[in-house]
């Protein structure tokens, strides 16, 4: 019985579905006084998070509110209170208006807050760091609005945005990881690439900064983003290997970049969702064995 039970678990989990248990122990750990943000993390590192619980996670983690439940009313009211007076800000200035999206509104302000606003906008917001930030606050505003309201939101993406920082400094890092690990798992996808002299153009900064927003679908890509915010973005290179190989026969009979980035942007939300799947699952089981992969400073991306 034993063992069924254990078959069970594991083919649930395999599939997608989470067990009542890790519910369970998830429920446990929020009843915590004070929460405890380790612990916290450690489910996302560990177990797909529940829907339901993933924005009050990702608050709690990237500290939009506090770990003492009783402060929660007092830091609410203050981050309103700067929440509007960086939109009236704006308004202003006349940098947004009633016309403006509210993911270019909530990354407009998030630019103005880190000190970053420009006379030029227009330019900045070309730039490649900002193009793939903004990729990525459409997809946070979408994937979490529904359920929160709209200062929760600013600043859950202006954590994570805080957070994409510091991505952008160790791109080039991730890059040589990724194809370090691509070398790895399929030598004869790199061999191929490297051939063509794709692996140099392919979009990594984008990937990267963009934590794969716009390339994976926002039903699926979530649960990347859990183990981000928990403090692992060294999931990334595991994400761009999976896609690569998942896509292994139509990019084998590329022969061009650009007849491979139409094949990579146009990816199912089937075909999403068990790359997603599969990149979990490759990150668990590799562990820290990046440092076997590629010892060219990686050390940051190890202790990420």
């Amino acid at each position: 019985m034993t063992d069924e039970r254990n078959f069970r678990s594991s083919y649930y989990e395999k599939v997608g579905f989470r067990s009542v248990e890790e519910k369970k122990s998830l429920e446990i750990l929020l009843k915590e006084r004070p929460l405890d943000k380790a612990k916290l993390k450690q489910f996302c590192l560990r177990f797909t998070v529940p829907a339901i619980y993933r924005n009050l996670l990702w608050k709690i983690i990237l500290g939009v509110i506090p770990v003492y439940t009783e402060s929660h009313k007092f830091v609410t009211a203050q981050r309103k209170a700067e929440f509007e007076d960086l939109r009236r800000a704006l308004y202003a200035i006349k940098t947004v208006d009633e016309t403006s999206k509210p993911h270019q509104l909530f990354l407009t302000m998030w630019i103005l807050r880190s000190g970053r606003i420009s006379l030029d906008m227009n330019a900045l917001l070309e730039t490649p760091l900002l193009r793939a930030m903004t990729q990525l606050a459409e997809s946070v505003t979408q994937i979490i609005d529904a359920n929160l309201e709209p200062v929760d939101t600013f600043w859950v993406l202006g954590s994570f945005l805080d957070v994409v920082q510091k991505i952008h400094g160790d791109v080039s890092r991730l890059q040589e990881c990724t194809c370090s690990l691509l070398e790895r798992e399929d030598p004869e996808l790199h061999k191929h690439l490297l051939k063509i002299g794709a692996l140099q153009f392919l979009p990594f900064e984008t990937w990267f900064c963009s934590c794969f927003a716009g390339t994976i679908s926002d039903s699926s890509i979530p649960k990347i983003w859990d183990k981000i915010v928990a403090g692992s973005y060294k999931i990334l290179p595991f994400v761009a290997v999976v896609t690569l190989t998942t896509l292994r026969r139509p990019l084998l009979r590329c022969e061009g970049i650009d007849y491979i980035l139409d094949c990579i942007n146009n990816i199912s939300e089937e075909t999403a969702e068990m790359i997603v799947n599969k990149a979990i699952e490759l990150w668990q089981q590799s562990g820290s064995a990046l440092a076997s992969i590629s010892q060219i400073g990686v050390n940051s991306v190890q202790n990420t």
